[in-house]
């Protein structure tokens, strides 16, 4: 597939334009595996959940490119820094979000009580399109108990919170909405989110350093 421009980059991928309304999303270390992605993608979207339509198999490195649906609409984080969006109302919809995925069945295990987790739902990976948000960014999904996906959201956003300066007011009532009702937010979810991030080999000593400051404003949220 011939690829145009480069139109997006994150910690790991490239995005670029591609043919007729689509992307091709690119893995830069080759080490991804989109095809389980776009597995998981199809999966919540045939559910009813709100992500771009992929087309597997039709590249000639199926395992690092995934080609999707081309979404039009600033990212969540945009809109919110462009004032279109208040904290309260991003972490609403991300919790929303996530209480509409944990609906979805799990698609391979067998324990009734899997879902299937995005385990990286941030207001960057929301895309706020005319027809509503739409989720991006699959690489870290799983099956699971949704209670590590809501520690995960939350752990996201309390590091940025905990890092200060003119953000941290904002991405904390962010936070507060996102846990209005706490309940979501397992014990063993937060603390199984807590060891990831710290693992996480994509995040600087300074993001890791912030865990024990994050950890403790969501305990200061849930008592």
């Amino acid at each position: 597939m011939r690829t145009g421009r480069l139109i997006g980059a994150g910690r790991s991928a490239d995005v670029y334009e591609a043919d007729a309304g689509r992307v091709l999303r690119r893995d830069r270390e080759g080490v991804g595996d989109a095809v389980a992605e776009g597995a998981v993608m199809e999966h919540v979207r045939k559910h009813g959940y709100p992500v771009p339509r992929v087309w597997p198999g039709v590249t000639e490195s199926p395992r690092t490119d995934l080609v999707m649906e081309r979404l039009t609409g600033p990212t969540m984080l945009r809109a919110w820094q462009d004032g279109a969006l208040t904290p309260q109302e991003a972490g609403g919809m991300l919790a929303g979000l996530l209480r509409r995925l944990h609906r979805v069945p799990a698609y391979r295990s067998a324990d009734p009580g899997a879902r299937a987790l995005h385990l990286d739902l941030h207001p960057d990976n929301v895309i706020l399109t005319a027809d509503g948000p739409r989720v991006i960014d699959w690489s870290n999904a799983e099956e699971g108990d949704p209670g590590l996906d809501w520690g995960m959201t939350a752990v996201i956003l309390a590091q940025v919170a905990a890092a200060g300066g003119p953000v941290s007011g904002p991405v904390e009532g962010a936070l507060a909405a996102l846990l209005a009702d706490p309940r979501a937010l397992t014990p063993d979810g937060l603390a199984e989110a807590l060891r990831r991030r710290a693992a996480n080999p994509t995040m600087s000593r300074d993001e890791v350093g912030l865990l024990p400051a994050a950890e403790a404003l969501i305990r200061s949220r849930l008592d």
